[in-house]
């Protein structure tokens, strides 16, 4: 066989082989984001079960503050009502600023900071913010990676060819970088 044969038969074999590996790693990439998602779900779903028992030991302590309390609830409510990582996303960024809010009202009451049902609900929640924090940094790190698989030449011909799209960030909003200072001590 001449050489010009050889590697049509080579062409033949390794173009497929390929875009096979290129598809696998594309899909081991989204079941990546998938799965770090899911991390973060979790953690998500603890802090969500958390707030309403805080909320609860603290509405007798905060009886003026029922507007921040129900902002709390509601913005809990959108957060688990959430179907999509986009929509999650957003919403908990809207938690995260009424609970900013809250833990800065609870600073105010005393009583409220030296009440061990508080104490022990704001170290669950602590514990929480915790996971969710290196949960995020997994997800963000898995998409990142499939997000380049899906830009990059050439696999970005086998992610188009299969509708492979990018993943959202989870970001944290602007103006929420900073977690409140909170001493219930």
């Amino acid at each position: 066989m001449e050489l010009l044969g050889w590697v049509v038969v080579a062409l033949i074999v390794i173009v497929p082989l390929w875009g096979v590996l290129l598809f696998n790693r594309l899909v081991g990439l989204r079941n990546q984001v998938k799965n770090g998602w899911r991390q973060i779900d979790v953690q998500l779903k603890r802090r969500h079960d958390l707030i309403p028992n805080l909320v609860e030991v603290v509405k007798d302590y905060m009886s003026y503050e029922q507007e921040t309390l129900n902002k709390v609830i509601q913005a809990r409510n959108s957060a688990v009502s959430a179907t999509t990582p986009e929509t999650a996303i957003a919403a908990e960024g809207v938690l995260t600023g009424a609970m900013g809010k809250l833990f800065a009202l609870m600073e105010n009451y005393p009583d409220l900071k030296a009440n061990e049902n508080v104490s022990r609900l704001m170290e669950e929640l602590s514990a929480t913010e915790n996971k969710i924090a290196f949960s995020r940094q997994f997800y963000n790190d898995s998409v990142m990676a499939l997000n380049n698989g899906v830009e990059s030449f050439p696999s970005n011909i086998i992610a188009g060819a299969f509708a492979f799209k990018q993943a959202a960030y989870f970001e944290v909003p602007e103006g929420e970088t900073a977690v409140p200072a909170v001493n219930l001590r």
